[in-house]
């Protein structure tokens, strides 16, 4: 009778480590609000800025309530952060070495516009870069905490399951059904299906590493609250009818679950998600893969894609000017424009080699490379602490940053908020790992005896491995 008073009831949640609450982050890993709230309640104005530019440019209220589209309100955050920053005494520089390609891109892009063979053209569109080195620069300036990174990341993953929970239930409603527009998000950014598509590539692998991070620390409840933001972006991108959106979330899901240590859980995780793309894929979407490369929407970008890099060779230095591609192709090739009128290359290494040459390409890459350094770094200070929650999401920035890429090859997104924004995160919380001192997991009154496993900082008692025990992989 009493043994069977102490079994654990079926389905019952797994006992709560005690020791999970001597944290310093516990509140925040906990996803308790209150506190929360409190921590950022006090934070200064600038902070409290650089959070109203994320919420406006990513759920757009602006959009979806007309009322109150009466100001820029990006622009307006943009200026109050830079402002409130500025007048912050307690703010630093922070310094970087990827602060030199930013400004030496948009030296290029100012050289691009100057030498545009439509220069009125390129100036008008000059803030649609601009706009992205500003916002660069208060993300990795403001975001200088442990605390304030964690926040203002749940923020962005909040902001953009806003997106997906939208974009899922929309295709849900339809039944899973295929329509030429895909799926649409709100005015802006994000609009078309395509854009929508790549930003959840952004977010999915980040939700998902976070969320295996925090799983000691949460409620059931919460927990599946978090998973839920990876897969309302799968169904998205599903629902979305994107090609290269879909290419680059099945390497995504490779790169996240597959790629490394393999458990059986993670076999059976990335099988039904295989499953689920194949019986839930629209008929009229797996024709879309057999017909790649000979319909008529890709042989209209091949076309871009041959005539754009023929620019690039003939204009190697600054290209024929920034967003100029447009005008340059209709004027120059317009037996080859096969429906509507030109647009963009679909390709952001032909759009930014046509907006700025050989010169634009080679610090672009090099920012590239800059993003897949720090992330490197990150792990590298963490080499000793492999289940700290910021080694976790440095995973997901990478798999993000490939899945931009490998959708950017069918996309014109160069100066989309994709990569700069990501690209700041990663920067940022390089910064942090490498020069603010992060939470210990306990305080040293609990530190283990002698004859028990070395406590690594950041790792939970719970989840210590004792010498000799076996390992099981979950795939994070």
């Amino acid at each position: 009778m009493n043994r069977a008073r102490t079994r654990p009831l079926r389905g019952a949640a797994p006992a709560r480590d005690p020791s999970l609450d001597a944290h310093p982050m516990a509140d925040f890993f906990a996803l308790r609000l209150l506190p929360m709230w409190n921590y950022f309640r006090k934070e200064h104005l600038s902070f409290w800025a650089a959070c109203g530019y994320l919420f406006v440019e990513y759920v757009r209220p602006q959009s979806i309530v007309p009322a109150i589209d009466i100001l820029p309100w990006g622009k307006l955050f943009v200026g109050l952060a830079i402002g409130a920053w500025l007048l912050d005494q307690r703010q630093k520089w922070v310094s970087d070495g990827t602060h030199v390609w930013m400004v030496c891109y948009l030296l290029v892009v100012v050289l691009a516009c100057a030498n545009a063979y439509w220069p009125d053209h390129a100036w008008n569109h000059f803030m649609d870069f601009f706009v992205w080195f500003l916002v660069y620069f208060l993300i990795v300036n403001i975001i200088n905490s442990e605390k304030r990174l964690f926040l203002f990341l749940l923020l962005f993953l909040l902001a953009s399951f806003k997106l997906s929970q939208h974009g899922a239930r929309t295709w849900a409603m339809r039944g899973f059904s295929f329509e030429n527009w895909g799926l649409m998000g709100p005015e802006g950014p994000f609009q078309n299906s395509g854009e929508l598509s790549v930003q959840m590539l952004m977010f999915m692998p980040i939700a998902y590493r976070l969320a295996i991070c925090l799983r000691p620390w949460l409620s059931r409840l919460k927990f599946w609250f978090l998973m839920a933001m990876p897969a309302t972006a799968f169904m998205t991108v599903l629902g979305a009818s994107s090609r290269g959106s879909q290419l680059a979330m099945g390497f995504q899901a490779y790169h996240t679950l597959l790629k490394g240590r393999l458990s059986f859980r993670v076999l059976v995780v990335a099988a039904l998600a295989v499953a689920a793309a194949i019986a839930y894929l629209p008929e009229e979407q797996m024709n879309r893969f057999r017909d790649m490369g000979s319909d008529e929407t890709s042989q209209q970008r091949l076309l871009y894609w041959k005539h754009g890099l023929t620019m690039i060779q003939e204009h190697p230095l600054l290209g024929v000017g920034f967003f100029n591609f447009a005008p340059y192709y209709a004027q120059h090739h317009p037996e080859d424009v096969l429906f509507g009128s030109a647009q963009l290359p679909h390709n952001i290494f032909v759009q930014v080699g046509t907006d700025a040459g050989f010169l634009g390409l080679t610090v672009y890459g090099l920012l590239i490379l800059a993003g897949f350094r720090a992330t490197r770094q990150i792990r590298r200070r963490l080499k000793d602490r492999p289940d700290h929650w910021i080694y976790g999401v440095s995973l997901g920035y990478d798999a993000a940053f490939i899945g931009f890429l490998i959708a950017g090859q069918f996309v014109t997104i160069g100066y989309y908020p994709f990569m700069w924004v990501l690209l700041a995160f990663i920067i940022a919380t390089k910064n942090i790992v490498l020069r603010e001192p992060l939470a210990a997991t306990a305080p040293a009154s609990s530190a283990a005896p002698a004859s028990a496993a070395p406590v690594r900082p950041g790792l939970p008692r719970s989840l210590i491995r004792r010498p000799g025990a076996s390992v099981k992989s979950d795939g994070a």
